[in-house]
């Protein structure tokens, strides 16, 4: 497994996680890179957030709603599925890190 894949794994549980704390398990997009940068996973870019959270949909771990702003621009809000719920305690799934031990 590449280094790479390493840490694509590893945003993906912190993001399930942070939904899973969050508030209606759902935050935005912002937010959310915000999380990720916060746990020392790097700085993500829009496209890189929104390739994780596009691959967490297409895996039934979340949703994703595309709000309108001005602009015409778009925010993404994820909200966490029952099956991501799941994920982000403990059950293992491909793609997605294992939480830690302990």
């Amino acid at each position: 497994m590449s280094l790479q894949q390493l840490i694509d794994e590893d945003r993906r549980l912190c993001i399930l996680r942070c939904l899973n704390e969050a508030e209606g398990c759902e935050l935005n997009e912002n937010l959310l890179a915000r999380m990720v940068e916060h746990f020392r996973l790097g700085i993500i870019g829009q496209d890189i957030l929104r390739g994780h959270l596009t691959w967490l949909s297409a895996q039934s771990l979340v949703t994703v709603d595309e709000l309108d702003r001005q602009g015409g621009l778009k925010l993404w809000v994820a909200k966490l599925t029952a099956l991501g719920q799941g994920v982000a305690r403990g059950r293992k799934w491909p793609g997605v890190a294992e939480l830690p031990l302990g």
